[in-house]
């Protein structure tokens, strides 16, 4: 009897255990908020706000598993001192442009490009500038128009977070002066759910399809449960724009988890849309925000402009292999 006792007692400590234990399976192994990914030569890489001394770099083959760089030294794409910045390293950009490649990032509340031989980096600057502007500038996003200029979309942190574009010189070496528009400000009711003071619209990202332009973003502040993502339209890069009125498409209630928000887009090696975000850590912590992916996809409207929907049923984490 003594011994059935024992084992009834383990069955016992089993069934607490258990749903703890697949609960610790179920957890994100990446924390990196303000994701991006980019392909290059069929590897994925993905960076994002991670470290006070720059930014974290992972590879992965399949777009589901991850690892960092086997190279310690290479770990960090972006190294503190090696570009401009002292602190605050957030929303990092890649992407290439005429053989090199290059990185939009935010430090020190400025806006800064470096470059680099490799997506791995080292991204560096000869000289440890940031792009001009006037006031706290946040959340790059370079987007490269068909007709051959291109656009500096970011963030200004000026009686709220609100989304502005300038145009870039070709080079890349700086905006061009005179060329800055707004674009985006939070006014909806989804926008700011806190009814706070400081509105915040960020994160921008720019699609363009069948000569309409798409403006990705993220609004609430992204401590608030209710920090979620809709999208604007517009004819032309600098706006007006127009708010999908079904907005969001990503929340906490289309993937169940909380501060779904402030990603990127991009495309897989087999043409697949998807978004790159960051969740909050649990139902009752924010930090250490949690990376993940959800699906996108364009749906064909008879007489009018196709609609961007995201598939928040086959939101999935980013795991670390390592």
């Amino acid at each position: 009897m003594a011994h059935l006792k024992t084992i009834i007692q383990a069955a016992l400590i089993l069934i607490v255990i258990l749903p703890g234990i697949k609960s610790l399976a179920q957890q994100p192994s990446i924390f990196l908020a303000d994701p991006t990914i980019f392909e290059d030569k069929g590897k994925y890489y993905l960076y994002g706000t991670s470290s006070s001394q720059g930014f974290l770099v992972y590879e992965s083959a399949d777009r589901v598993t991850w690892r960092q760089p086997q190279d310690s030294t290479r770990r960090l794409a972006l190294k503190r001192g090696e570009a401009f910045g002292t602190s605050g390293f957030w929303a990092p950009q890649v992407f290439t442009w005429k053989g090199s490649y290059y990185m939009a990032y935010t430090a020190n509340e400025q806006i800064a490009i470096a470059k680099a031989s490799g997506p791995t980096g080292p991204f560096t600057q000869d000289s440890l500038v940031a792009l001009s502007g006037t006031g706290k500038q946040i959340d790059p996003f370079i987007f490269f128009d068909t007709n051959g200029k291109i656009y500096l979309y970011h963030v200004k942190l000026q009686n709220g977070n609100r989304i502005f574009v300038t145009e870039m010189k070709p080079d890349l070496s700086d905006v061009i002066p005179g060329t800055e528009q707004e674009c985006i400000a939070s006014t909806e009711p989804w926008e700011n759910t806190a009814k706070s003071e400081w509105p915040v619209a960020e994160g921008p990202t720019v699609l363009k399809r069948k000569n309409t332009y798409y403006l990705i973003y993220s609004a609430n502040d992204f401590r608030n449960k209710d920090y979620a993502v809709g999208y604007a339209t517009s004819n032309s890069p600098a706006g007006p724009w127009k708010k999908y009125t079904r907005n969001p498409i990503i929340s906490r209630h289309t993937v169940k988890h909380n501060g779904s928000g402030h990603g990127d887009v991009f495309i897989d090696q087999k043409l697949r849309l998807h978004y790159v975000l960051h969740t909050h850590h649990s139902d009752d912590r924010v930090s250490p925000r949690a990376t993940a992916v959800v699906p996108l996809k364009f749906k064909s409207i008879k007489g009018g402009q196709d609609v961007l929907e995201a598939d928040g049923g086959s939101f999935e984490w980013l795991k670390n292999a390592q």
